[in-house]
């Protein structure tokens, strides 16, 4: 099988210089690898088959056959890093806690401990600035609207 961080080095050592960053790798046990990359300008087609041809250009089917996939993680998927939270600044999220607390609001800040949200004001009170730590997080999700 084909491991998780070998993939992880190859994507890492091509995009070291282009401004992308890794969101996710998956490697399940029949070898199907799904990368998931992003750029804080934008994503293009030429970055993705870029890492693509890479990763096959370090990887031998002779050895281990594998399915190779990658995109970027899609706006209906949890954030993974913390350079997609740097990325969604000034647009509207929703945050679960671990403790199961839903709130929805327009994400403000990032820093190296977590971020802050104005959360959308509830009937009669005012919006408010929330803090939350990025290990008190079990997902956090761009708000799609198509106004």
């Amino acid at each position: 099988m084909i491991s998780e961080q070998k993939v992880r080095a190859l994507v890492e050592e091509k995009i070291a210089e282009t401004g992308a960053y890794l969101v996710d790798v998956k490697v399940s046990a029949t070898n199907q690898i799904k990368v998931f990359i992003d750029n804080p300008a934008g994503l293009s087609i030429k970055e993705c088959v870029g890492v693509s041809r890479h990763v096959e250009g370090n990887l031998d089917r002779e050895i281990e056959d594998y399915e190779l996939e990658v995109s970027s993680p899609g706006l209906t998927q949890p954030f993974k890093v913390r350079q997609q939270y740097e990325k969604n600044v000034g647009r509207d999220v929703t945050v679960i806690t671990a403790d199961g607390q839903k709130v929805t609001g327009k994400l403000l800040a990032t820093d190296d401990e977590g971020f802050k949200v104005l959360e959308k004001a509830k009937k009669k009170e005012e919006p408010k600035e929330i803090g939350f730590n990025y290990n008190d997080v079990k997902e956090t999700k761009v708000v799609i609207s198509f106004k």
